[in-house]
């Protein structure tokens, strides 16, 4: 019998990008590899084009602060549970690994009662609230900051990094470039507010746009909705909702990166070698992982950071040009950088979980 694995997460690109970079290495190494996600999230259609077998389940979110949901959402994650016991019942995994959000809490604390063993995954300095609800069943948890380390069980953190998609090392600049119309004498800032957008880094580009396409071209990923038709025939700005296989031609394209904090996000920038101004999710709308994420990559010299709260144009033209101007510093400090690689050490978890697991089952 073939080896069999469920891949969970969802709710945004960051919580299914690292599942989807696992893809080959688990098809390489005999997994059968099956997918939970929500009933309709943006998981479900990255994954279903991948050609993964995909359940969708009920799910809620649990909140922190005061939302007329909060009362009905606690149904949604209990009907949630009953569906991937039931989804898991079927599909007989020999492990699961999760990559977070709230769709996973049901999924992970289902294949937990069913002696399914779960490995985790951690991508932000502290752990989310969803990660914190599955941290106690899980077998290992996987992080991404040395930082994080301290914030976890002892007797199950692994600090491995975030799996990087392999293809996003392999773009051409040249189709980049001509997917989006530019030339190569202006250098190409790329814009990159998250799958879900980003309205302050979106309103603060837009309101920079004459003076940045005075010296610069930039590919703009708006996120869903988001993107200004009144801008779209402006020469030199190329807007995208959102960009699947292309991505790695718009990454090779950049010259520079104005992105979010979050976690998977910026490790991508860190692969790829990308000098960045990352503008993180204020905590003021958020847990505050993003701040935390930005805080580390400045430290470390790979990225220069505006907080949202200071975010305008004038201020965004200045970082990048300070950025531009010293693009090989932080080259060179990413170059340095002693992150390990993922996906091996993650690959080295599921087979050996999934190896004790089989055994029990014969």
């Amino acid at each position: 019998m073939s080896k069999r694995i469920v891949l969970t997460g969802g709710g945004t690109a960051g919580h299914v990008t690292p599942n989807i970079a696992l893809l080959p290495h688990l098809k390489e190494a005999g997994f059968d590899v099956f997918y939970i996600g929500s009933y309709d999230g943006i998981e479900k259609r990255l994954v279903e084009e991948m050609g993964i077998p995909y359940t969708g389940i009920s799910t809620g979110k649990l909140r922190r602060y005061f939302d007329p949901k909060n009362f009905s959402d606690p149904f949604r994650v209990i009907k949630g549970y009953r569906e991937a016991k039931k989804a898991l019942k079927q599909i007989k995994p020999d492990v699961v690994f999760s990559k977070g959000g709230f769709v996973a809490v049901p999924v992970v604390r289902a294949a937990a009662a069913l002696k399914i063993p779960c490995i985790i995954h951690e991508s932000d300095m502290t752990p989310g609230l969803a990660n914190k609800l599955c941290i106690p069943v899980a077998r290992k948890v996987c992080c991404n900051f040395p930082e994080t380390l301290k914030e976890l069980p002892a007797d199950k953190a692994v600090l491995t990094g975030s799996p990087i998609r392999e293809e996003l090392l392999t773009g051409d600049k040249k189709t980049g470039l001509s997917l989006c119309g530019f030339t190569s004498d202006k250098p190409v800032i790329m814009v990159i507010g998250g799958s879900q957008g980003a309205a302050a880094v979106n309103k603060a580009v837009r309101e920079a746009l004459p003076q940045m396409l005075e010296e610069f071209q930039v590919v703009h990923l708006t996120g869903k909705g988001k993107m200004d038709n009144l801008l779209l025939n402006t020469p030199g700005y190329k807007q995208f909702e959102y960009v699947s296989d292309d991505l790695k031609h718009l990454f090779a394209a950049a010259d520079a990166v104005i992105s979010r904090a979050g976690a998977n996000a910026i490790c991508e920038l860190l692969a790829l070698k990308k000098p960045n101004v990352l503008i993180p999710l204020s905590s003021k709308n958020s847990r505050g992982d993003q701040e935390q994420n930005a805080r580390s990559f400045m430290e470390q010299g790979f990225s220069e950071v505006i907080p949202e709260e200071d975010l305008w144009y004038g201020l965004l033209i200045e970082t990048l040009h300070k950025v531009l101007d010293h693009r090989e510093t932080y080259v060179e400090a990413m170059n340095r950088s002693t992150q390990m690689n993922a996906i091996p050490a993650i690959m080295e978890l599921v087979t050996t979980y999934s190896a004790s697991s089989s055994q029990q089952k014969q």
